[in-house]
């Protein structure tokens, strides 16, 4: 589930989850009780990485966006960050900040379908592993 961490990304995690942006906040009250049917960790450590939220049932990885990610070089290294964490199974959504703060239901409606398409998948591999 942390796919080794290290305790010193442990730290950071747990700093970051009482700094949470306004953006990512908003989110998480709307997701951090499991209301969209799935169980959502904030901040939560993948290997050298922290993602802001995490699905560990489905894999998923929700990921707010704030202006800075928009320059080139940290682009590149969101690039590769994402590349190593999908390399591990884990499926991404990214969201920017003023998309959450400022189209928050449609922001909902797709981590919802989101949800809905991973764990039918999820139950369509175990169903067919219980045939066997």
């Amino acid at each position: 589930m942390f796919y080794k961490a290290s305790p010193l990304i442990f730290k950071k995690a747990e700093e970051l989850r009482s700094n949470l942006t306004p953006a990512e906040d908003m989110l998480w009250n709307y997701i951090g009780q499991g209301q969209l049917g799935i169980k959502f960790r904030r901040q939560h450590p993948a290997s050298i990485y922290i993602l802001d939220f995490y699905a560990h049932r489905i894999k998923l990885a929700l990921e707010i966006d704030g202006s800075i990610h928009a320059n080139e070089d940290v682009k590149h290294n969101d690039e590769k960050r994402q590349s190593h964490l999908e390399s591990l199974g884990i499926h991404f959504l990214r969201f920017s900040n003023q998309q959450v703060l400022t189209q928050l239901d449609s922001t909902l409606d797709s981590i919802k379908i989101t949800i809905l398409t991973y764990s039918n998948s999820l139950k369509e591999v175990s169903g067919s592993s219980n045939s066997l």
